[in-house]
């Protein structure tokens, strides 16, 4: 039996009929109903089954439950499942885990924790032996000066100085000289105002909530304190490193598309400056202590696409999302940057990588055109031998792309100011690529079902396409400075591999294999779309699959890999799902992967958005090398409505961001669905979760 299986393991019913599980008001506030439109991608570029190869004369991979044998991967082959004795849980625990020596001692290192039921409790369940806190919500001040949160007198000036909404990146870092202390940065993708305000008018929103709207998204690095008696986190307030990003927060844009006409407005007529940043999704940290953060939806912020004069400008436009009259969010009424009509090229300086060094409160955080513009979910680098940063990024959108960034020059070591002004240059100046993938086994084994094709495997290999490096273009018909801008038509140009949403996709420390979590795409093999490939394995895929890359010869700057799916995600129960090879009667049930991470044993964790199987999203730990390679097991779930972001997973604690809970098809701010954090009667709000391990140890041992 597996876990979670019994009573608490029947499928519940959806709180939505929309794409995933998501809600309505999901949709609308986070990507402004991106699923609800045509795809911005109406090239010809060939799918996966399009591209398939009959049986490649050299096989890259081993079959179902092997490693990929590649030069100098050095990790060991899978031989197979548990034992019977470990596998069997016990039922569910007071903390909603499954409790039983038994299922805590299973698995992979880091990974030996009861895994907790599925469930739609309106709570965080995490497993037996483990606590929580609240580390810090939407609205609490973390700036000298910021009043208490107070939902019926918020006032932009509040906000600027309190935690934002809608919190999704995260990472802690050590606070050097400080004990105890951390570094806490978090990012805020968008603001959900039927949820925010009571009485909210969405035809006619007044100047001081579009003000707190705008002061609530951006980014907030707050200083926290660990209790020395237990594993809490508190927010040290007023911390001289505290600081708030906003939506009118000056940028510095910096590399080749820097000063650009492209990038020119009536405000900023350098193309160098711009107000805010919006929509940042995930993101990643670098070895030199920066934070990179994905701007994702920005085209649901601005107005009037459709109405622009020049042909080719609307074009571009429309490439990128942004196709309409009037935004949702009104925002054009209140400030001239957000019509497109009268400021066309606003919208090019949105859709970045920005960096963020949060041990300066006084620098300018910067967006990085060298790393291209498209929706970004993340953007996580990893050093090559020679110390140089590679960065892999994945385009969220049905049919888009996967991207990586190669810099030029390597990371300098040490903590000089020399050092600090090299590194913070290593991602203006590189070779800008976009992935192009073959499958290999033949197109008839690819039935759209998820039945294995006769190699036991989806697999296959991919080539990286250059697209520009420096002020040199490699696409025919566009400049180096249109590339940057324009990377989605760029890259339609190259001939790239059409994905299903790769959001965010992370290398693992210890393998430097390269792992793209693909959400899901309810549009497959319908009519007018594209029927199931070698990667894509399933029509009406709604659970989404993790792709494993492997670079040639282990080296990030290659041109050419190897890949494979490691996971087909879904109920186990269900015939078109796969764990790597595992058993699969000893996993949990996971749909919609999202944020992935990395523990210090090698495990991958992956959090979860739009849980289709009728459950509520959570938090998932996977062993990806060893006997437990593919052994799915859930760690937490989160309260009604919420999406799992993040995470954080350390040794003595994992950290959550639980973005937009009680967000439920007719809810509001005056009839709230949720009662998470705070208690019933109170409004809901996202905020930052910390677990630890009672009896201190670390976690999953």
């Amino acid at each position: 039996m597996r876990p979670g299986s019994g009573e608490g393991r029947r499928t519940l019913p959806l709180l939505t009929t929309h794409v995933g599980g998501r809600s309505a008001l999901t949709c609308r506030f986070k990507c402004g109903d991106a699923c609800a439109h045509e795809a911005p991608n109406t090239t010809a570029n060939a799918y996966f089954g399009d591209v398939v190869s009959d049986a490649l004369s050299r096989r890259s991979v081993l079959r179902a439950g092997a490693v990929v044998t590649l030069a100098a991967a050095g990790t060991a082959a899978v031989t197979g499942g548990l034992t019977d004795a470990a596998a069997a849980p016990a039922g569910p625990s007071a903390a909603g885990g499954t409790a039983g020596a038994g299922a805590a001692a299973d698995g992979a290192r880091g990974l030996r924790f009861a895994p907790v039921a599925p469930n739609t409790a309106d709570a965080v369940t995490v497993p037996a032996g483990y606590e929580q806190n609240v580390v810090v919500r939407w609205g609490d001040p973390i700036l000298r000066g910021a009043p208490a949160f107070d939902p019926d007198r918020q006032t932009a000036a509040a906000q600027a100085g309190q935690f934002g909404y809608n919190n999704d990146f995260l990472h802690l870092f050590d606070l050097r000289g400080e004990r105890g202390r951390k570094v806490l940065v978090a990012n805020h993708e968008y603001t959900d105002e039927v949820l925010m305000f009571r009485g909210y008018d969405a035809a006619a929103p007044t100047r001081e909530q579009v003000e707190i709207a705008w002061a609530a998204h951006g980014l907030s690095v707050v200083v926290v304190a660990e209790d020395d008696r237990s594993g809490a986190l508190t927010p040290v307030v007023r911390h001289r490193l505290n600081r708030r990003i906003t939506a009118t927060t000056p940028f510095e844009v910096t590399g080749p598309a820097a000063g650009s006409e492209l990038l020119r407005t009536t405000a900023d007529p350098s193309g160098r400056t711009v107000l805010g940043t919006l929509n940042n999704c995930a993101g990643g940290t670098t070895p030199w202590g920066t934070v990179l953060s994905g701007e994702e939806n920005v085209n649901q912020y601005f107005a009037n696409a459709a109405s622009v004069a020049d042909a080719t400008t609307r074009a571009r436009l429309a490439r990128y999302g942004f196709t309409k009259g009037a935004s949702d969010r009104k925002w054009e009424r209140f400030d001239d940057r957000f019509d497109l009509v009268k400021e066309p090229n606003e919208a090019n300086r949105f859709g970045w990588v920005v960096e963020l060094d949060p041990m300066d409160p006084d620098a300018a955080p910067r967006k990085r055109t060298a790393l291209g513009r498209f929706k970004h979910e993340a953007a996580q680098p990893r050093l090559d031998r020679h110390g140089r940063p590679v960065v892999y990024m994945g385009d969220d959108e049905r049919f888009e792309y996967l991207y990586k960034f190669v810099a030029s020059k390597p990371m300098m070591h040490g903590r000089s100011r020399a050092a600090h002004e090299h590194n913070m240059g290593l991602l203006d100046e590189g070779t800008l690529y976009v992935a192009r993938f073959t499958g290999n086994s033949p197109a008839g084994q690819i039935d759209g079902t998820g039945t294995l094709p006769e190699d036991g495997e989806f697999d296959g290999t991919g080539e990286w396409i250059p697209l520009a490096s420096g002020d040199h273009s490699f696409v025919e018909g566009m400049t180096a400075e249109e590339v940057y801008v324009f990377t989605r038509l760029a890259a339609d140009k190259a001939g790239a591999t059409k994905m299903d949403r790769p959001e965010d996709v992370e290398p693992s420390p210890r393998t430097g294999r390269v792992y793209v979590a693909l959400t899901n795409n309810s549009n497959r093999g319908k009519a007018g779309y594209a029927a199931a490939d070698e990667a894509n394995p399933r029509n009406t895929n709604k659970h989404g699959q993790v792709l494993e890359l492997m670079e040639a010869h282990d080296d990030p700057r290659a041109r050419r890999f190897d890949w494979r799916l490691f996971l087909v995600c879904g109920d186990p129960e269900d015939p078109s799902t796969y764990f790597g090879g595992f058993d699969k009667e000893k996993v949990s049930p996971i749909s919609c992967p999202d944020n992935v991470a990395f523990d210090p044993h090698g495990n991958l964790w992956i959090s979860t958005d739009g849980n289709a199987l009728g459950n509520h999203d959570g938090l998932f730990g996977v062993a990806v090398t060893g006997r437990n390679r593919g052994q799915v097991k859930q760690f937490l779930t989160v309260p009604v409505g919420a999406e799992t972001c993040g995470p954080v997973i350390r040794e003595d604690r994992v950290l959550v961001a639980v973005q937009h809970p009680g967000e439920v098809d007719g809810a509001d701010a005056a009839n709230p669905a949720s009662a998470w954090p705070d208690g019933p009667g109170r409004m809901p709000r996202p905020a930052v979760v910390n677990v630890w391990r009672a009896d201190g140890r670390p976690i999953g041992v």
